[in-house]
């Protein structure tokens, strides 16, 4: 039998989406968003992740940055960034991404990665060089959305050594579904990696995701939330899947709004500092809202 990650993913007809999941037609605020990355040749993950918030946040003049290119090297299940060969990393591009929070006004600056397997460092230091030319440009607060780095923890060193105003990176899945779903990843060095932040630098807010709709159980989520808390993760986003292509893999439910408060509620039980949860919650969304209200939760 071939590994998991080799395993073919069967196409089904798609789901029509259900009345809660419609988003509004783009605005006009989106085509200045629009133009000064396209000015700056810059990829954001709301393009190549085909977010669903693209419009309301391109509309507000705010973005996630996506570094390293735009191929990753990790054949995940749920994800539509291409695959393939991988790109020449830009040595000008934290440069560009400060440029752009500049242009854009932005206050709190989210920057996340391709998954480079194929650099010794994963792409850390291309990290650690695009928050100092952010805060160095702007003075914002610089969120990190990483990759695994391959558990390599001088990688996970090296963007700490940048003091990122807030580390997220995202479990997107339980334990059961991570072959289908995350292939080539795993869920301890995830746990690993939040650790490694938290113990190194227990002043960072530490996050992560959670994508629902693809096979979990409500009692497998919690198990998930529960072991963030574990590792010292504050913050925590879970959101409906949703299928970018026929080729990737079909959404098993739609999550109704309230069964998404109804989990907000119990994950915050177990002692979250902040919880947003809701079918269009993303790892960024509203980010900047999400750390300022954290950081008056801690000062209360």
């Amino acid at each position: 039998m071939p590994p998991p990650e080799s395993l073919p993913v069967v196409e089904r007809p798609r789901r029509r989406l259900p009345r809660w999941l419609k988003r509004p037609m783009p605005e006009p605020g989106m085509l200045m968003t629009e133009g000064i990355l396209t000015d700056l040749g810059l990829q954001t993950v709301c393009e190549s992740a085909r977010c669903p918030n693209r419009t309301e946040c391109w509309s507000q003049q705010t973005a996630t940055f996506m570094i390293l290119g735009n191929v990753c090297t990790r054949p995940c299940g749920f994800c539509s960034v291409p695959k393939g060969k991988t790109e020449t990393v830009e040595l000008d591009e934290p440069e560009r991404v400060a440029e752009a929070a500049e242009r854009l006004g932005l206050s709190h600056v989210v920057i996340t990665s391709v998954t480079r397997d194929d650099m010794p460092d994963g792409g850390a230091d291309h990290f650690y060089h695009c928050v100092l030319a952010v805060r160095r440009r702007t003075g914002a607060a610089v969120e990190v959305l990483t990759p695994d780095f391959l558990g390599n923890t001088d990688a996970i060193d090296r963007v700490l050594e940048a003091s990122p105003d807030v580390f997220n990176h995202n479990t997107e899945t339980v334990p059961r579904l991570y072959d289908r779903v995350r292939r080539n990843a795993r869920y301890q060095r995830t746990l690993d990696l939040l650790k490694r932040v938290k113990d190194r630098r227990p002043e960072i807010p530490t996050k992560s995701g959670l994508m629902l709709g693809l096979g979990e159980t409500v009692e497998e989520v919690l198990e998930v939330c529960a072991d963030l808390r574990s590792v010292g993760c504050e913050m925590i986003t879970i959101g409906q899947y949703l299928q970018p292509s026929p080729e990737h893999l079909p959404v098993e439910r739609y999550v109704p709004p309230e069964e998404f408060d109804e989990i907000g509620r119990l994950v915050r039980k177990i002692g979250f500092g902040m919880v947003a949860s809701g079918p269009f919650v993303r790892s960024s969304y509203h980010a900047g809202e999400m750390a300022d209200e954290l950081a008056g939760e801690t000062i209360r």
